[in-house]
């Protein structure tokens, strides 16, 4: 850390608070703020990072490509309205069917979510912006490049045609570049999710304002940070899986081939392991958005405030412990079945305390009805339908009658309509006022809601009866002579009557003329967002608050306009940089003064280079494949070596109220050494499937290790291990010297630690030479860890060049070291990585 400490009073007494700011000075001060902050037009405007421009393109790629899966299903129910239609035919229904539930579950449901809280979480914690904005740029364009190509596909006929789940050995031996689209596309978009996951925990940890206590911060920050936690554990258990299936697709390594050692049904446990997960993922964030809805409608603060924090938290937690509800009749044990049944059933009561917390905060408050609570009384209604069928699936026996079939269906629409669609409409009703600065029409509203609820209810309902009549699900036509008939005109008639309420609601959203927002906050909420002024100023908050309530806006009677008058913190811009202001993570104590990225193309290139990277190996071109990686590579640099950890002219700044803070900091105080943290939970995650692909195979398989099996070299293992251990051994102490002034010793160490670490990933490639990987699934999850690992190796390997750069060129000094503590934890990861690989692939074999 840096030993800058902040310096002043804080917090503010109210007669510091209550001195009068000269008029000249706030317009000066806005002049500033707006030169710092302003939206470039014309071309540059693609530069843009600011999260309310960010936010909004997010969210309306999103509803693009929820309209675009939308479409397809009507296509589909088209062809499922009377038996023996040809409207399509098998493998284009396939293809509709796969992307339909590609597009909704990847490429709406979760990213939404981000693109929300990207635009809505700054404002909720009184945030001039995310502590890492290009990082927000760079996942919304590998969202948009990754998710264009992947839908896309379908276009030409190409698009995957295995399902949405791509359970092997269909998927993996299926003709054409369908599989590999979805596998790769799909993988792209994912690493864009989990930065965005990072960026957002972060920001919820240290970007809160000042006296926003953890247990003061607005349930949706909450919310935030748990739905966020929750991506890094679940997105990367997929990555391994896709990181496998693709190496059975390109290379025929046999992970998934039973004739060689390999076990179709791991793909299962990682795909679900990620899948019903994100069933929460979805469905927490909507919940975040009645939370709060319901205490501005009630007109009072929310009940059991610390119930609801904890119900979320156990909801996050329970929800890893489900997975094998979709893998009922896969044959597993029964004492599996009963276990996770049970799991199955325990998530319900956090979830039921979340829903009685809102009822109680109604029957409690003064309820004043609006739109907003109009689609949120929809959501609880169809929510808990779809609970009710959540519990009959959990118990196996029932499971078994109706797997497969148009009762599962109509439940997994019902709690995602519920748990997700409607919550969000209401969301969007609600925030429309802040990030439009305009009103949507209540009548066309209400018009929009009566379609898309009564219209669901007509899809779906029958479902239930469709299937519990042996209706299975995916095929694409049936008999006229077993009793589907009805039902199923009645559910096609159902989707195009929501289709219909969807059209009221986009014509609402880009129509002409609506009014504009004469009341900043038309809702009389109580929390920071409906501080933003009537109009729209880039910088956000004008001045960052100093808080002392849940609903400041109720308990703070004089907040707002001394937030606009520029009486709180970091109420100017002197030298026209972008700045926010770090808390601590508990008691959110002012601890720095935080100069973000601007506007810049870096993103956009960064995007189109790693998209080139994993979307043109699909296509055999693997030169240019390396090239743009190589391109990735280069702008990922240049935009960490120009744009981050900067050398400031001065140590300290004035944040307003007598308060001075730093503007440089490392270690733990800083947001870049809590963002390589998060990120490395991710990496280990993903990881620890691999291992955990081993230690499957081998009680799945009483041949996983075949008696004349060739073993990795355990010499050359464990001399990888020991370069790798002194090589971290020579960083870690390379941090220490540069600390202590030491220059020369510290890059002598920062020299020889990458020499130390190429030797050890050139011997760990060394011992698997002899192993056949397309023999048997044994040698090929071998070297599928050396390939985890070496790739990492080579990763930290470049890390410790970087931070040799910087000590020569005056990037790092003995007070200026964020980068070399940053690049110490990557490697303390690293040298655990290390050594679970050594041991699994060392000595596991010679034990088992």
């Amino acid at each position: 850390m840096t030993g800058r400490s902040p310096q002043g009073p804080f917090p503010p007494t109210e007669e510091m608070l209550a001195r009068p700011v000269p008029t000249a000075l706030q317009v000066a001060q806005e002049e500033e703020l707006h030169a710092a902050w302003r939206t470039r037009t014309g071309l540059r405007y693609l530069m843009s990072t600011n999260n309310t421009v960010i936010g909004k393109w997010y969210a309306a790629t999103c509803l693009v490509f929820m309209l675009f899966s939308g479409v397809l299903a009507l296509l589909m129910r088209i062809q499922l309205a009377f038996p023996g239609m040809n409207f399509l035919d098998a493998d284009r229904f396939n293809q509709f069917f796969t992307m339909h539930g590609t597009g909704m579950m990847f490429l709406f449901a979760v990213p939404l979510f981000e693109a929300m809280a990207i635009l809505l979480l700054p404002a909720f914690l009184g945030a001039r912006d995310m502590p890492f904005p290009r990082l927000s740029a760079f996942g919304y364009w590998s969202f948009l490049i990754g998710g264009v190509f992947v839908l896309g596909s379908v276009l030409f006929d190409a698009a995957p045609s295995s399902g949405w789940f791509m359970y092997p050995p269909l998927a993996t031996e299926a003709e054409g570049a369908g599989s590999d689209i979805w596998l790769l596309g799909l993988s792209f978009i994912e690493v864009a999710s989990i930065a965005a996951a990072v960026e957002l925990i972060v920001g919820v940890l240290k970007c809160r304002p000042p006296g926003m206590r953890v247990n003061m911060m607005p349930l949706y920050a909450w919310y935030v940070l748990v739905v966020g936690g929750m991506i890094l554990f679940a997105f990367p258990p997929l990555i391994a899986g896709d990181l496998l299936f693709e190496l059975e697709r390109a290379l025929d390594w046999p992970f998934f081939d039973p004739a060689r050692g390999g076990e179709p049904l791991f793909w299962q446990h990682l795909f679900w392991i990620f899948g019903h997960p994100e069933v929460y993922i979805v469905f927490l964030p909507s919940i975040a958005i009645a939370a709060m809805i319901v205490p501005t409608v009630a007109q009072r603060p929310i009940v059991g405030y610390s119930w609801i924090v904890l119900s979320a938290v156990g909801t996050g937690f329970l929800s890893f412990g489900l997975w094998v509800h979709h893998m009922f009749t896969t044959g597993l044990p029964l004492i599996s079945l009963g276990f996770f049944s049970a799991a199955s059933e325990a998530v319900v009561i956090p979830t039921g305390i979340q829903i009685f917390v809102f009822l109680a905060t109604l029957a409690l408050g003064r309820v004043r009805m609006s739109l907003p609570m109009l689609w949120i009384a929809g959501a609880l209604a169809i929510f808990t339908a779809g609970g009710l069928t959540g519990v009959m699936l959990a118990i196996a026996p029932f499971d078994w009658q109706v797997h497969d079939t148009y009762f599962i269906v109509a439940h997994l629409h019902y709690t995602l309509f519920g748990g997700m669609i409607l919550p969000v409409m209401a969301g969007v009703y609600y925030f429309h006022p802040f990030f439009a600065k305009r009103m949507l029409s209540e009548r066309l509203g209400k018009w929009a809601f009566w379609l898309i609820f009564g219209g669901f209810n007509l899809c779906f309902l029958p479902m239930h009866l469709t299937g519990l009549l042996g209706m299975p699900r995916r095929v694409f036509t049936y008999p006229g002579d077993i009793g589907w008939n009805t039902l199923n005109l009645i559910s096609t008639i159902g989707a195009f009557t929501i289709a219909a309420g969807f059209a009221i609601f986009l014509w609402d959203l880009v129509r002409p003329g609506k009014p504009h927002l004469t009341n900043r906050n038309p809702w009389n909420a109580g929390t920071l967002e409906w501080t933003d002024q009537v109009r729209h100023r880039d910088w956000g908050v004008r001045s960052i608050p100093y808080v002392t309530s849940r609903y400041p806006l109720w308990d703070q009677p004089k907040l707002v306009a001394r937030m606009d008058a520029g009486r709180y913190y970091l109420p100017d811009a002197p030298e026209r940089l972008r700045e926010t202001m770090v808390t601590s993570v508990i008691d959110a104590r002012p601890t720095q003064v935080q100069r973000v990225t601007g506007d810049s193309w870096i993103p956009l290139l960064a995007a189109i280079f790693t998209g080139g990277c994993f979307i043109l190996p699909i296509f055999h071109l693997y030169a240019p494949a390396a090239m743009s990686g190589v391109m990735a590579v280069g702008c990922i640099l240049y935009w960490l070596w120009t744009a981050t950890a900067q050398v400031p002219k001065a140590e300290m700044r004035k944040a307003g109220l007598g308060l001075k803070l730093p503007l440089y900091a490392s270690g733990p105080e800083a947001v870049g050494w809590w963002a390589m943290w998060i990120t490395m939970l991710a990496d280990s995650t993903a990881f620890a499937s691999l291992v955990f692909g081993f230690f499957f195979y081998w009680t799945a398989r009483a041949d996983f290790i075949p008696g004349d099996a060739t073993h990795a070299d355990a010499g050359l293992v464990a001399l990888c291990a020991a370069g790798i251990l002194l090589s971290w051994g020579l960083t870690y102490g390379a941090r220490h010297l540069n600390r202590s002034a030491h220059a020369t010793a510290a890059r002598s160490a920062l020299i020889a630690a990458p020499t130390l670490a190429l030797g050890a990933g050139t011997a760990l490639v060394l011992s698997v030479l002899e192993l056949s990987p397309t023999s048997h699934v044994y040698p090929a999850i071998i070297c599928a860890l050396v390939i985890w690992t070496g790739a990492h190796i080579a990763l930290g390997i470049l890390m410790q060049f970087y931070c040799l750069a910087g000590t020569i060129f005056g990037k790092i000094d003995p007070n200026h070291d964020t980068d070399l503590w940053n690049v110490t934890l990557y490697w303390h990861f690293l040298l655990m990585t290390v050594a679970v690989t050594a041991a699994v692939i060392g000595l596991a074999p010679r034990l088992l």
